[in-house]
């Protein structure tokens, strides 16, 4: 059994397309076809490809993101389908036994969520980390992981964010704080 999964963190349309709520534009949409690539290489691998995707409700009251940020990634809506050929690769292996796609609420992949449990009935212990936006849900899923023990490898070629600076910081981030090895 194979102990390494790649997380694809909120590759959407709201995140990443032009016309997106809240995207990171030109840097994301980059991404793309290399995210592609890897996904297909893990499951030739018959390592596991997850897919944490942020949800959300419009003007959701109690939710902290509603004060912060225009609705975005609302359910059924174009804005969280996949952004780019991501979208169609998941609809040809969304019934690989090796891909878990789920909703997230918060910043984190593990917040709120299964995953951890997920993760330890296959006896994963390496996380391979892409998707948007690297200083806030690839961080934050970096940081709990980090903080579950897990091994972490950031692709810097399939992450991006807002602004250069961010991006930078969070890469300088994830190697001197939390050990994470770049590739």
């Amino acid at each position: 059994m194979n102990s390494e999964a790649l997380l694809i963190i909120d590759y959407t349309n709201d995140f990443v397309a032009d016309k997106g709520a809240l995207t990171a534009g030109e840097p994301a949409q980059k991404l793309a076809e290399p995210l592609v690539n890897l996904a297909d290489s893990f499951l030739s691998q018959k390592n596991w490809v997850i897919l944490p995707t942020d949800l959300h409700q419009e003007n959701d009251p109690y939710h902290p993101e509603t004060k912060l940020f225009p609705p975005h990634n609302l359910a059924n809506s174009w804005g969280r389908q996949f952004y780019g050929q991501l979208q169609p690769w998941y609809e040809n292996n969304q019934n690989n036994s090796h891909i878990y796609y789920y909703p997230k609420n918060r910043y984190s992949a593990f917040a709120n969520t299964n995953l951890d449990n997920f993760l330890r009935e296959r006896h994963i212990d390496t996380l391979h980390l892409t998707g948007v936006c690297t200083d806030i849900c690839v961080l934050h899923t970096a940081i709990d992981a980090y903080n579950l023990n897990y091994k972490l490898v950031i692709h810097q070629d399939c992450v991006a964010t807002f602004n250069p600076a961010g991006q930078k910081w969070a890469l300088e981030h994830f190697k001197n704080s939390l050990g994470a090895q770049i590739i």
